[in-house]
């Protein structure tokens, strides 16, 4: 369970430049597959020396009649293991997000090698490095236009914020409750731990910063289901992630505080929010920093207030 939720969640990422750019010929190769679940695809993006600086990844696709050569890394590719194809982000051209384009890759194909890295976080679904070299890739599984891929993915990256936030409140929502139900049982100095104001404290904390989330989640999808275009979005989404892995992370921690030792052995009552706390930096990072989407929405706010 925990594989095909992660997968899907994955899928949800990876398929949706396919779906608003892609030919009807490359849309045919995946979609239905996808959307059925019988297919699995990864977006790969990040190198190991290009993380959020998507603009300058070095991976490389050379036009040769009708293919392109592919030669490159990628990392921290989560389903890169389990996925049928790749939407990989590759330099056609010189350098900057200009020379960025998106091809959809069989991950089967010759010259295309995937490993599954050891993580922090997950035992169950997990993430990969991919090592390509002169992967042939028919040049008509190119998405969208070629040198357009760097701006195709800037929208893509507001829905997967979308997403690890929903994903994220969830946790934190677990945290909480396993915390409170918890502090109703254990008791310390003659009395359940929740009679103590301090726990009571951090209980109300945790569900204060959860039902915020919660509401800023609604709103953004309520934008979605409304059709306010993803270039109207940016800000709101860069906010919405960084705001629900604060709060995922203020949750995690106090939970652990809550649960004392129980907290940091993967046995016992509080197995649960071991399992949670490894998760925190892995939602804090991919899909952009804290930092990164901070700097973003402020200097979007300075563009308006100039304009």
């Amino acid at each position: 369970p925990g594989y095909c939720m992660g997968q899907a969640a994955i899928n949800s990422m990876a398929l949706p430049p396919v779906l608003f750019a892609g030919s009807p010929e490359v849309q045919a190769m995946v979609v239905d597959d996808v959307i059925a679940g019988r297919k699995n695809i990864s977006l790969a993006i990040s190198e190991p020396f290009a993380g959020s600086d998507v603009a300058s990844i070095r991976t490389t696709a050379k036009r040769e009649g009708d293919n392109y050569r592919i030669s490159g890394q990628k990392k921290w590719i989560t389903g890169g293991h389990v996925a049928d194809y790749l939407t990989l982000a590759v330099r056609t051209g010189g350098a900057g997000g200009s020379g960025v384009s998106l091809l959809l890759v069989d991950a089967k194909t010759p010259g295309v090698s995937i490993r599954k890295m050891e993580t922090q976080f997950d035992t169950v679904h997990g993430t990969t490095f991919i090592e390509i070299e002169d992967a042939l890739v028919p040049a008509k599984n190119l998405i969208g236009k070629e040198g357009a891929g760097f701006k195709y993915l800037l929208l893509n990256f507001n829905h997967e914020r979308f997403v690890i936030s929903a994903g994220t409140c969830r946790a934190s929502r677990i945290c909480y409750s396993e915390s409170l139900k918890y502090s109703m049982r254990r008791k310390t100095f003659g009395k359940p731990i929740a009679e103590h104001q301090m726990v009571r404290f951090k209980l109300a904390e945790m569900l204060r910063l959860i039902e915020a989330l919660h509401d800023n989640n609604e709103r953004v999808a309520f934008q979605y289901k409304s059709g306010v275009p993803d270039a109207a979005l940016g800000a709101q989404c860069a906010m919405l992630k960084v705001m629900c892995s604060k709060t995922f992370e203020y949750c995690a921690r106090e939970a652990s505080q809550i649960y004392g030792g129980s907290s940091i052995v993967r046995e016992g009552p509080g197995r649960i929010v071991e399992r949670l706390y490894r998760d925190v930096r892995a939602q804090a990072i991919p899909g952009g920093s804290e930092e990164i989407l901070m700097d973003l929405a402020a200097r979007q706010a300075l563009a308006g207030a100039r304009n």
